[in-house]
């Protein structure tokens, strides 16, 4: 097996289980009503499997802001790194249209836009971009840090996926709520491609305009986990990881400023 095919396999088996439950949850007519403790343990168990599939072919990123991650603190080789991208995007597609064909009987039945649309893809409890950006960066630096601090340890052989997948159910039970926890733009945009193209009944629009969100927030969540893992445990630290925490300090306080508007103008609102 090649590196790409491993990538888009490992990928493709992550959204079927993941997306997989999601829509297991959210259809109408089907024998699980789910909630979130469900979907977190199996979006975990889905990074498990996929890592167990091709983490012997390609180390198993199956994830962009993981590749690129390692990238930035040279675990990973930047030639590599679009054909993993690629195959990763492919992966993802290819899953969610596999989810859509084993729930074919049941999109009919289900009226709920955005029950259908959030099978695919993520949208926030509380819209508001700055501030669900800032949750997918946090989101995927404590990812990018896991699985590092994971890496630097030993375990028994084999055992490593599943710690990664508790990882991920730690992630999704602890700061999944708000955006729905991409933390992984190939989870995210390829869905959300298979959601536009598809002919779902009933699917609504697919949320573009909220699409770069789970693309950019996990991507600087990654790059700066793997800065930060550097600079702190391997005590090296470099004019990228002072640049990377400037622009981190930049968004949070950006979305803080945001948010206290938010709450001057409701009061102000409340006074008159």
């Amino acid at each position: 097996m090649t590196e790409f095919m491993g990538e888009l396999i490992g990928t493709m088996i992550l959204i079927i289980f993941g997306g997989g439950v999601i829509a297991g949850a959210n259809l109408k007519a089907t024998k699980a009503e789910g909630n979130w403790v469900l979907i977190t343990i199996a979006w975990g168990l889905a990074v498990a499997m996929g890592v167990y599939a091709v983490g012997r072919v390609t180390g198993a990123h199956i994830n962009p802001a993981v590749t690129l991650g390692l990238a930035t603190v040279g675990d990973f080789p930047w030639s590599k790194v679009p054909m993993y991208i690629t195959a990763q995007m492919a992966g993802a597609f290819l899953g969610a249209v596999i989810v859509f064909f084993h729930y074919l009987p049941h999109w009919k039945d289900t009226e709920d836009q955005l029950a259908i649309k959030s099978i695919f893809c993520t949208d926030p409890a509380i819209r508001s971009p700055i501030s669900n950006l800032v949750s997918e960066i946090i989101g995927t630096f404590v990812l990018v840090m896991g699985i590092l601090f994971i890496g630097a340890n030993d375990f028994t052989q084999g055992l490593n996926p599943l710690i990664v997948g508790l990882l991920i159910v730690a992630i999704g039970m602890s700061l999944g709520a708000t955006t729905g926890y991409a933390i992984n733009p190939a989870r995210d945009l390829g869905p959300r491609l298979a959601h536009a193209l598809l002919p779902i009944p009933g699917k609504g629009d697919s949320d573009w305009g909220y699409s770069w969100i789970p693309v950019f927030g996990p991507v600087i969540g990654g790059i700066y986990g793997g800065l930060f893992y550097q600079a702190i445990f391997e005590t090296n630290a470099n004019g990228w990881f002072w640049i990377g925490t400037i622009i981190i300090l930049l968004i949070l306080l950006s979305s803080m400023r945001v948010e206290l508007k938010k709450v001057q103008k409701s009061e102000k609102g409340v006074e008159s």
